[in-house]
């Protein structure tokens, strides 16, 4: 099974399409601009915590989380030839 992964461009989308600049969206989240700034472009790991906020501060319930996550899938050797 592939490994999950927080989907950085979904939330910057989502946050986007609330039409809110990363000050406003701090804000909300009752953090700095700089501090929520290193979490959407990956520099500071985003605690569970902080994401049931995003998600809550964005109009997401609990149910949707999946739509914040990708799943790599992992690469398979390809088979040799036998000569």
């Amino acid at each position: 099974m592939g490994e999950l992964k927080l989907d950085l461009n979904r939330l910057k989308a989502e946050r986007i399409a609330k039409g809110w600049d990363q000050a406003e969206f701090a804000h909300k989240l009752g953090m700095s601009r700089t501090s929520y700034s290193k979490r959407e472009n990956g520099l500071v790991n985003i605690s569970i915590k902080e994401l049931a906020k995003m998600m809550s501060v964005l109009g997401f319930n609990k149910d949707k989380i999946s739509i914040f996550f990708t799943q790599s899938v992992p690469k398979r050797k390809p088979k040799r030839k036998v000569k």
